[in-house]
């Protein structure tokens, strides 16, 4: 068992790295978080917006240890940056938005805030709780927390009350399986392990609905869609590829913020990374 949970640990390294913030050009023509109806995919009643909402991505909130990684590093954000970057956020004027809220813009054209953002956490690190979940709180910021069941309760994870906890703050608790496995390695009996049982652990944690999932990797397959679609999962974050325009509520896009980003380089990468608004 303790070598599942160091491989776990690792797994959250292997996520793709977002682009370096400094090159390209920003990507931005849309002018209200109004949905802009310029690609509607009929199938699911899908409206693409002109705009995409910015999800960002962490996983563990320590200091680095002298003997990190480079690829570590990328997922480990020292306490004191992600502070600065929550005030850069709020200092900008942006709000978080949950889940349902992004659902029902995508699906509805539900208006958004005028400067709407996502802020993620993937496995359901214990840092999340006692560092992240403050830092949120103090600018009025609500996270999705994207929970890997099998670590409840062990070593550096969070246990089942600090869960409840964030669930009756009123941050949204979802799904990211219950082992972390890669979906392209499922076997047809994983899918009920993996998403029927997490789902229902979390919602015996938190007495909410579970129906929103982060790839473990970031990393989707077409054939696992309908799968997804068949146990009750609304939609699904990626972070490997472009939104599936055939699929964008199971492909929605999310950037990891490395741990060397500075406030500046992550708002300037939010903007050539997601379609957003001139000046955001």
């Amino acid at each position: 068992m303790r070598n599942i949970f160091l491989l776990v640990t690792l797994a959250a390294f292997s996520c793709n790295t977002p682009a370096n913030p400094d090159s390209g050009k920003q990507d931005s023509t849309a002018t209200s978080m109004e949905p802009a109806m310029e690609n509607t995919h009929t199938k699911d009643s899908v409206a693409l917006p002109g705009i995409e909402v910015p999800v960002l991505c962490y996983h563990q909130i320590r200091e680095w240890k002298g003997n990190e990684s480079r690829l570590a590093k990328d997922v480990i954000v020292p306490p004191a940056r992600f502070k600065a970057q929550m005030q850069i956020l709020a200092d900008s004027g942006y709000q978080t938005v949950l889940p349902d809220q992004l659902y029902d813009y995508l699906t509805k054209g539900t208006p958004l805030p005028p400067k709407p953002i996502m802020i993620t956490f993937d496995d359901g690190v214990v840092d999340q709780y006692t560092i992240g979940a403050p830092e949120l709180k103090k600018h009025g910021f609500k996270g999705v927390f994207f929970i890997m069941t099998i670590s409840l309760g062990r070593s550096i994870y969070m246990s089942k009350e600090q869960v409840k906890g964030l669930a009756e703050e009123g941050h949204a608790i979802e799904t990211h399986t219950w082992s972390h496995q890669n979906l392209k390695k499922y076997q047809p009996e994983d899918w009920d392990e993996q998403i029927v049982k997490s789902c229902k652990q979390l919602e015996d944690i938190t007495g909410k609905p579970v129906r929103y999932l982060a790839y473990p990797f970031g990393v989707w397959t077409q054939e696992g869609i309908p799968e997804l679609k068949k146990r009750d999962i609304k939609a699904a974050f990626q972070l490997s590829t472009k939104i599936d325009e055939n699929e964008p509520l199971y492909t929605i896009r999310r950037m990891i913020v490395p741990g060397d980003w500075n406030p500046e380089s992550m708002i300037r990468a939010m903007n050539k990374t997601f379609k957003t608004r001139p000046g955001l």
